[in-house]
């Protein structure tokens, strides 16, 4: 019995991370030289976002210090689970992670990847975090076709971003997943939020604002695709305070001991643990 020749596009790879399951097309390449996508730096380099990955769990580290085990982090939008890996390793005993992936192809790596690496205090959900709990029609990329997946909106803009193909957002073309606002959660604890979901993070903070008020998360939060002015304005209402780290804002409630840990030289923000 012979089996059709197909093309493969995710495969297994020995990462700083761990053992990973990447899709080798996951790339979008700037020029012959240059390029970016979560893929991309795995396979160039062997890890991915290394700086921002130990910063995190540094943080991570400061929530168990002033606030006892059983830390809990969020990670939205978590592509194929670097930083939830990550995470769930280092707060082994002590800590547990929630994970929210809308691609659906991307979460079976996602998935597959936690089980992997034996990080059992993650739990991982195929859904978006939105401003409401429902539905959303998520576009489906051709995962054999070279692109930065991670980058992929779910949400159609004047200015989308060109990923390596051409998205269609016509309904017909879409998939719809659930959708989850973070306040439906109703989490006892909630130490640390990253949101990465390419545009809607403004949505997804409107959807938490009773968690946020409630446990008072550290919130690492990607800006390059909403606007950074009205995110800070919402949560510095909320009684954060607002650093810049690289792509992404940092925010850290004025009543938490992490603030004072916190020095910022020159340009650079470092963390004293």
């Amino acid at each position: 019995m012979s089996f059709p020749k197909r093309p493969l596009a995710f495969v297994l790879s020995a990462t700083n991370h761990g053992t990973m399951i990447v899709n080798r097309n996951d790339q979008r390449m700037v020029d012959e030289n240059r390029g970016y996508g979560v893929g991309y730096q795995l396979f160039n380099t062997s890890c991915f976002d290394e700086n921002e990955v130990g910063f995190v769990l540094g943080l991570l580290n400061c929530r168990r210090q002033h606030f006892g085990d059983g830390v809990v982090a969020i990670d939205g939008g978590a592509n194929i689970g670097v930083h939830t890996v990550e995470w769930a390793r280092h707060m082994y005993g002590w800590g547990r992670v929630i994970a929210f992936e809308a691609q659906e192809v991307i979460f079976y790596a996602l998935a597959g990847n936690v089980v992997l690496n034996n990080c059992l205090n993650a739990r991982v959900r195929h859904a978006a975090l939105g401003q409401c709990s429902g539905e959303l029609l998520v576009p489906q990329p051709d995962y054999f076709k070279a692109s930065s997946f991670g980058s992929l909106e779910m949400r159609q803009r004047s200015n989308s971003e060109f990923i390596g193909q051409a998205i269609s957002y016509h309904p017909n073309a879409c998939v719809a997943i659930p959708m989850v606002n973070l306040d439906a959660l109703d989490l006892d604890r909630l130490d640390l939020l990253k949101l990465d979901v390419e545009g809607m993070e403004q949505e997804v903070l409107l959807g938490g604002q009773g968690l946020l008020v409630q446990h008072r998360p550290i919130l690492v939060i990607e800006t390059i695709k909403s606007d950074r002015n009205i995110l800070m304005a919402f949560v510095e209402a909320l009684g954060y305070r607002v650093f810049d780290i690289g792509i992404n804002m940092l925010a850290v409630h004025e009543t938490d001991p992490a603030l004072n840990q916190l020095t910022l030289v020159g340009n650079v923000l470092n963390l004293k643990v």
